[in-house]
C-alpha cells in the first residue's frame, strides 16, 4: 500500500503544534514557542510562521497572511495591527494550524505620492457630513499636479493626459471592480479606447509602456504581492487560458489551460471568462469563470485552484447566461450574478451549497467586512428607498447601508470592494442623478463603512458631465484604501475626452 507522505507531514505538524500548545518549552517573543526554529523550517519559501492557532501577533504593515496546515489554507490581505490567529471558515477542522506571513514584496502602506506627500496638515480629518454642497468650479489640472478638492480638502492628482501621452482616444481606469494599482502602489493600469492596456508610474505619473499580450476585454488582475506580475485572459476569454505577464520584462507564461477539460465537460465550450466584472480571490489562488459557446450562449460555470491547477467544481447554467461571475475575496464562494431566474447567488467552490444574495443582477462588488467575512455590496432599486445594502456570504444576513432615493431623486452608482488590506470599507461612486435637486450623495466618491448606520466619508466630487459609458467615473480603490482612481471628462460633456485622476488620503484617515 502506498504511504501518504502528505498526510504524514500534516499529522506530524499537528503533533508538533499540540506539544507546543501543551507547554513543552517556555514561550519566547510574541506568542511563539521554543519550537519556533523547527516550526519555521516547515514554512515553505516565501512564508514565515508568525503564530500558532489561537495566539495573536502584530503586523507592522499590511501583509498577506495565511492560516492553515499542510495544503489547506485560508489567505487574507490584513491591515497593520494586532491579528488573532484563527480565520473563518476553518480550512482544516480538527487539525492544529498556524499563521504564516508572506515574505514576498507586499503592499506599501500609507505612502502618498510625491505630489501629495506634504499636502495634509497633521489635524486633517475626512468629512462625514451628509450635506449637498454645491460643486465649485475648478480648472482642469495639469498632469501630475496636486490640487486641493475645494469642498472636501483632499489631494487630487491628474494621472494621465491621453493626448500628450500618445494613448488612443482616452486613458482611463477600466472599471470599479478592477484593481487599478499593483501590490505596492508603484504602477497604475490604464485602458485606452483602442483596447490597448498601458502602465503608468503611480507616483511620478510618468507613462511607462503599452503592454504586449492583454487586449480589449482581457480582464487583467494584479498579483497580490509581486508588483511586476499581472494575470490576464485572451480577449473575451476565447481560447480558455489564463496568462501571467511580467510587466517589467514582458515575459509571459500560461498558468491555466482549461480548454481540453472544459470541452470534456461541455463539448461546445469556446470561451472562459468572468464577462469583464469578476475577480479571483484576494490571494489570486481561487478563480471562478463562466463558459460560453461559439454563439455566446452559456453552458456553465466552473471554479479553479491556481496552486494545484485543479477544476474544483462545475455548474450547468442550462442556457441562463450570467451577467458576470466572480470569486469572493476569501476564495470560498463563486458568486454568479444573473438577471434570470437564478438572480445573484453565492455557491461553494464545489457548487454543493448556495446562498441567495439578491433577486437580480445590479452594480455591485465583493468585499471583506471588518470581521474578515466575504460581503456582497450592491444597490436594490426595487426597494422603497433604492437601498445600498450588503449581504454576509457566510450567514446570508442582509444589512441596509443607506437609501439612494432621496427627496424624489435617484442616482446610478458603482462599488469597489478591492481594499482587501483595509477590510470593513468599500468605495462607492455615484453619477447620472436625476429627478430633482442635487443631494448629498450625488456626483461624489465615498468611502462607506460596512456596518448598520455606517460612517460615510465623502472624498471628492468627480466632475463628470455624464455622456455615456466611457464618461462614467468607474472609481476603484487600492489595497489599503489610500488611493482612489477615477475617470472624468472634467465637466466638458465629452463622451471620450476622458482621463484618469487619483484621490490620495493619509493612512488611518478611515476611522
Amino acid at each position: 500500500m502506498k504511504r501518504d507522505l502528505k498526510r504524514d507531514v500534516v499529522v506530524w505538524r499537528a503533533a508538533l503544534m499540540s506539544l507546543a500548545l501543551l507547554g513543552c518549552g517556555g514561550e519566547t517573543g510574541e506568542g511563539m514557542p521554543d519550537s519556533e526554529s523547527a516550526e519555521s523550517a516547515l514554512a515553505p519559501a516565501g512564508w514565515e510562521t508568525v503564530a500558532n492557532q489561537y495566539q495573536s501577533f502584530t503586523l507592522d504593515k499590511p501583509s498577506t497572511v495565511r492560516f492553515g496546515v499542510g495544503d489547506q489554507w485560508v489567505t487574507r490581505e490584513m491591515p497593520a495591527g494586532r491579528v488573532y490567529c484563527f480565520f473563518n471558515p476553518d480550512p482544516a477542522p480538527g487539525l492544529f494550524k498556524t499563521c504564516q506571513k508572506s515574505t514576498s514584496a507586499g503592499p506599501v502602506s500609507g505612502e502618498l505620492s510625491p505630489a501629495c506627500a506634504t499636502f495634509y496638515p497633521p489635524d486633517f480629518a475626512l468629512s462625514s457630513a451628509r450635506q449637498a454642497y454645491p460643486i465649485p468650479a475648478l480648472a482642469k489640472p495639469s498632469k501630475g499636479v496636486a490640487v486641493s478638492e475645494p469642498t472636501y480638502k483632499t489631494c487630487v492628482v491628474r494621472a494621465t493626459d491621453h493626448t500628450a501621452d500618445g494613448v488612443s482616444g482616452f486613458a482611463r481606469n477600466d472599471y470599479s471592480r478592477r484593481q487599478g494599482f499593483n501590490a505596492n502602489n508603484t504602477k497604475q493600469l490604464i485602458y485606452a479606447l483602442d483596447g490597448a492596456w498601458h502602465v503608468y508610474d503611480a507616483n511620478t505619473r510618468a507613462y511607462l509602456k503599452r503592454l504586449s499580450g492583454p487586449a480589449a476585454d482581457a480582464e487583467p488582475q494584479w498579483h497580490p504581492t509581486n508588483p511586476d506580475l499581472l494575470y490576464y485572459l485572451p480577449t473575451n476569454g476565447v481560447g480558455m487560458r489564463l496568462h501571467e505577464l511580467n510587466v517589467s520584462t514582458g515575459a509571459s507564461r500560461v498558468v491555466g489551460d482549461f480548454g481540453a477539460r472544459l470541452k470534456a465537460r461541455w463539448p461546445t465550450a469556446m470561451a472562459a471568462w468572468t464577462r469583464s466584472e469578476g475577480s479571483p480571490s484576494a490571494d489570486r489562488r481561487y478563480w471562478c469563470f463562466m463558459v460560453d459557446d461559439a454563439n455566446w450562449g452559456s453552458v456553465g460555470v466552473f471554479t479553479w485552484d491556481r496552486d494545484t491547477d485543479t477544476v474544483l467544481g462545475t455548474y450547468d447554467t442550462h442556457g441562463e447566461r450570467p451577467d458576470h461571475v466572480s470569486m469572493s475575496p476569501s476564495g470560498t464562494s463563486c458568486v454568479v450574478s444573473s438577471d434570470g431566474a437564478l438572480g445573484t447567488a453565492a455557491f461553494s467552490r464545489d457548487f454543493s451549497k448556495k446562498v441567495q444574495l439578491h433577486s437580480k443582477s445590479e452594480h455591485s462588488d465583493l468585499a471583506l467586512d471588518a470581521n474578515g467575512d466575504d460581503t456582497y455590496v450592491a444597490v436594490d432599486y426595487q426597494s422603497n428607498g433604492g437601498d445600498v445594502f450588503m449581504v454576509n456570504l457566510r450567514t446570508g444576513v442582509r444589512t441596509t447601508l443607506f437609501p439612494t432615493y432621496v427627496a424624489g431623486t435617484a442616482t446610478a452608482l458603482h462599488v469597489s470592494g478591492k481594499a482587501f488590506a483595509r477590510p470593513g470599507w468599500v468605495l462607492i461612486s455615484t453619477y447620472a442623478d436625476y429627478g430633482g435637486a442635487q443631494q448629498w450623495l450625488h456626483r461624489t466618491l465615498m468611502a462607506v463603512q460596512l456596518k448598520a448606520s455606517p460612517t460615510v466619508y465623502t472624498l471628492a466630487h468627480h466632475r463628470v458631465a455624464s455622456n455615456g459609458y466611457w464618461s462614467e467615473p468607474h472609481a476603484s480603490v487600492n489595497l489599503d484604501f489610500t488611493r482612489v482612481a477615477f475617470n472624468s471628462n472634467w465637466g466638458s460633456g465629452s463622451a471620450t475626452d476622458v482621463d484618469a485622476y487619483v484621490v490620495e488620503i493619509p493612512a488611518g484617515a478611515l476611522k
